[in-house]
């Protein structure tokens, strides 16, 4: 088993040794080469002895995580897992930007998780371009942006919210239907969309489908009704969804 040279990079010595106690119970191929609670020091140690991956704190004092980043202008010599105290926005930015993160305090299938998908090599300009939504995202400099990065089986896909037309669940998986006549599929479940969704103008009308409410053609009376959407897909409307959906579509007018 090949080893993976690790630095743990938390303001809080805690935080860093509750990690470490679970990389080596659970990730033996992982050494923990430095432990590390700034940015700047975090610097110093990789110059002098190379990682292959950082877990790294988003949130600390003076420097956050992004500074490191911006260090190496997003051009990163290892790669990163980055970690966070639980907040339900810190979670939908990582969601909006397909990348691995991990909550504190840690969950060992998370962990080993995260360190398995290391094998799975994604381009830098990809990788790139996460970092930069996610930022964006936590930041909230995303107005008028709103980018949505979508795990498929060959990748990584980055969607714009505004050609997002609906979405629908089919089984396990999960198709995203855009303006541009494609078709996106995710391995992630309709809920997972419903949840990164609900802040904008989405709206689940039907147990398997969410709406951009800016793309409805029309509305069609029934016992839910019907939406035709704007490249001619007729979605069902469920009973119970009707008045949330009629509501929205009048709050949008």
């Amino acid at each position: 088993m090949e080893t993976i040279k690790a630095v743990i990079v938390d303001d809080e010595k805690n935080n860093r040794l509750a990690l470490l106690k679970l990389i080596e119970k659970f990730c033996p191929q992982v050494q923990v080469v430095a432990e590390c609670d700034s940015v700047d020091s975090t610097i110093e140690t990789i110059e002098k002895a190379p990682a292959d991956v950082i877990f790294l704190d988003v949130e600390m004092p003076g420097k956050n995580g992004f500074d490191l980043l911006a260090h190496y202008n997003y051009q990163c010599p290892f790669e990163i897992i980055f970690t966070t105290a639980y907040s339900q926005y810190a979670v939908k930015a990582f969601r909006f930007s397909a990348l691995d993160y991990l909550l504190k305090p840690v969950d060992p299938e998370e962990l080993i998780r995260a360190v398995h998908k290391l094998s799975v090599k994604i381009s830098e300009e990809i990788k790139n371009k996460q970092f930069e939504l996610l930022e964006q995202k936590i930041s909230n400099k995303d107005a008028g942006k709103k980018q949505l990065a979508i795990s498929t089986l060959e990748g990584i896909y980055f969607a714009s919210l505004d050609e997002i037309i609906h979405v629908d669940a089919d089984s396990s998986y999960t198709k995203i239907y855009l303006t541009t006549g494609e078709m996106i599929m995710s391995s992630k479940p309709l809920k997972y969309f419903e949840e990164l969704l609900e802040d904008f103008d989405f709206v689940r009308v039907h147990q398997s489908h969410i709406i951009n409410l800016k793309l409805i053609r029309r509305y069609v009376r029934g016992d839910g009704g019907q939406v035709i959407m704007m490249n001619g897909t007729e979605i069902e409307v469920s009973r119970r969804k009707k008045d949330d959906l009629l509501a929205k579509i009048s709050d949008t007018l």
